[in-house]
């Protein structure tokens, strides 16, 4: 199971546990990413993502580069989707560097999340703000494993 150190079994099951919260959580963010990027203006991506204000509220006439910029977003939150499914991977396998690439990848786009967008109130709890919970938990989990085994390196 992994490489260079023992786990328990409930370690094991906790770096499990892990792996599953970030697929779910990368595959929301690469179809959120998909979302922004594919919407037809900006004022539609950013009702993608602050689906607790209402679209009549959001309905504004902006220049290409705004859009451009949303797309952009969208891209980001592609790519940090990208790396904690594939970071789920090896994390499942015990992988110690894949823990602190989700981690710091996942985490701190969540807590850019929770601050402008959650305490913000422009997001409904599901999706966005049950994922601040997932990547938590994720961290939670995995951190565990991470520093309880930290000194049989």
């Amino acid at each position: 199971m992994t490489r260079g150190y023992r786990v328990s079994q409930s370690q094991s099951i906790a770096l499990k546990v892990a792996a599953v919260l970030w697929v779910i959580w990368g595959l929301v963010h690469i179809l959120a990413g998909v979302i922004i990027i594919g919407a037809e203006d900006a004022a539609a991506a950013v009702q993608a993502v602050a689906d607790a204000v209402p679209p009549a509220e959001l309905a504004f006439e902006s220049h290409p580069a705004a859009k451009a910029l949303y797309s952009q977003h969208g891209w980001n939150l592609g790519w940090v989707g990208a790396t904690t499914l594939i970071c789920a991977l090896f994390i499942w396998r015990g992988n110690r560097t894949a823990i602190w690439v989700a981690a710091l990848t996942g985490g701190l786009a969540d807590v850019g999340y929770f601050v402008f967008m959650d305490l913000g109130g422009y997001v409904n709890f599901i999706p966005g703000g049950l994922m601040t919970y997932v990547s938590a938990s994720a961290i939670i989990l995995s951190g565990w494993v991470y520093f309880a085994t930290r000194s049989s390196d």
